[in-house]
């Protein structure tokens, strides 16, 4: 929890730099140039490289603020909590769990009024990490790394001012498992075992 403060202060340091640009920049009679904040919650299909295993589904959701800075193009911070990882082949229901609070920071540019494309990094800061099936489970976070990064790119559409829709594509960079506990894993191969995460959803704007 300690390395997350540092991160979220960085972050909102840069919030506010892009906040007085904005003002700066844009007429204040501009509503376009409004900073917003907003929800967002929605599905995950996710998988990791290198395991013999099949995608997963999961929950994300939290907070983020839209940030104009330029005619359009804004910056999007959010912090999102997010269940990812994977599951077993065949007839089995073993699950493997991880829980992540993410800190995506999106560039968003509108391709039409109401269409953007979006990319950018996103920081993630290990919660909790498990692998379920009918007997019970066995803790996996000492044998996971406790940061992961990536990139996503993304899509939205904003069906009304206030509600829309998105999709977005998260690649990892990090290998997520301690080399020191991969047989907790199962994992004996060479390469590393990185996440990759597929999310639709939805948001409201206030």
């Amino acid at each position: 929890m300690k390395k997350i403060f540092p991160g979220l202060a960085l972050i909102a340091g840069t919030f506010v730099f892009a906040q007085n640009t904005s003002t700066d920049a844009t007429p204040p009679s501009t509503t376009s140039s409004k900073i917003k904040f907003g929800l967002k919650a929605g599905l995950n299909v996710s998988n990791l490289s290198n395991m013999d295993m099949k995608s997963k589904a999961g929950f994300y959701g939290g907070v983020f603020m839209n940030v104009p800075v330029a005619k359009n193009f804004s910056v999007q911070p959010e912090v999102l909590y997010s269940n990812v990882g994977a599951k077993q082949k065949g007839d089995g229901n073993a699950k493997l769990e991880v829980e992540y609070i993410s800190i995506p920071v999106m560039f968003q540019y509108k391709v039409l009024p109401n269409l953007y494309v979006e990319a950018g990094p996103q920081f993630s800061f290990l919660m909790d990490a498990r692998l379920k099936d009918n007997v019970g489970s066995l803790h996996l976070k000492d044998a996971t790394r406790g940061f992961d990064f990536g990139i996503g790119l993304g899509a939205g559409y904003d069906i009304t001012k206030n509600i829309g829709v998105n999709i977005r594509y998260t690649a990892g960079f990090s290998d997520i498992v301690n080399k020191s506990h991969r047989y907790l894993y199962g994992y004996d191969r060479t390469g590393s075992v990185k996440n990759g995460v597929f999310q639709v959803g939805v948001n409201y704007k206030f």
